[in-house]
C-alpha cells in the first residue's frame, strides 16, 4: 500500500499544483488529506498564491483517491464545492499488507485528536501497538515514536501551503514505512 499524505493546503494554489506533481509521480493507491485545504483561517497570513477556486479544481480531478479528514478550518461550505467527504474528525485505515502483520493508521487533523507536539491537543485515541498516529495542524514535519508511546510512530507530513518549519512539504507511507517529501 502507497499512501500519499498532505495537510494544511490553505488555498495555496501553486503548491497545491506541486502536491499534484508528487502525486503524477509517485502514483500512490490513495491520496491521504488531514484538513485545512481551503481557507487560511484567522491566525495565518493570507497564502501569496491564495486561490481555493483552484485548490478546489485540482482535489475533485482526483476525488475518487482521496480520504480526508476535517481541519480546523473546514466548514460546510467546504464540503459543498468538494466532491469527497471532508468533515469526519477522525478515519482510521488498515494496512493489511504491512510485512510484519496488519499496521492500524489513525488520521486526525491534531486539533481534537492529537500527541501533544507543537501546540497540537493531547488526546489520544486507543491504538494498538505498530499503530501510526497521522496528524497535521502544526504545519511541521515529525517522523518519530514518543517516549510515552512505545511502539507507535507518530507522523506529521508539514503543510503544503503554510509550512511552519521552513519546508513546503508532504509524506508518503509505502511499505509501513514514512517519509517527507520537499515539495
Amino acid at each position: 500500500m502507497k499512501f500519499i499524505i498532505a495537510s494544511d493546503i490553505h488555498g495555496a494554489a501553486s503548491w497545491a499544483r506541486k502536491l499534484m506533481g508528487v502525486i503524477e509521480a509517485e502514483q500512490p493507491d490513495r491520496v491521504v488529506l488531514l484538513g485545512d485545504l481551503l481557507y487560511h483561517g484567522p491566525r495565518n497570513n493570507l497564502p501569496e498564491d491564495y486561490a481555493p477556486k483552484q485548490v478546489i479544481e485540482l482535489l475533485n480531478g482526483i476525488a475518487d483517491h482521496i480520504i480526508a479528514v476535517r481541519g480546523n478550518c473546514e466548514a460546510e461550505v467546504d464540503q459543498m464545492v468538494l466532491d469527497f467527504p471532508c468533515m469526519a474528525t477522525y478515519n482510521t485505515l488498515i494496512d493489511p499488507l504491512y510485512p510484519l502483520g496488519e499496521k492500524t493508521l489513525f488520521l486526525t487533523h491534531g486539533h481534537i485528536y492529537g500527541p501533544g507536539l507543537h501546540n497540537s491537543v493531547d488526546q489520544w485515541p486507543q491504538l494498538p501497538s505498530g499503530s501510526a498516529f497521522i496528524y497535521g495542524h502544526t504545519h511541521k514535519k515529525v517522523n518519530e515514536v514518543l517516549p510515552d508511546h512505545p511502539g507507535i510512530t507518530v507522523f506529521n507530513p508539514g503543510s503544503v501551503g503554510l509550512p511552519k518549519d521552513g519546508s513546503h512539504s508532504c509524506g508518503i507511507y509505502e511499505n509501513g514505512e514514512f517519509r517527507h517529501v520537499l515539495l
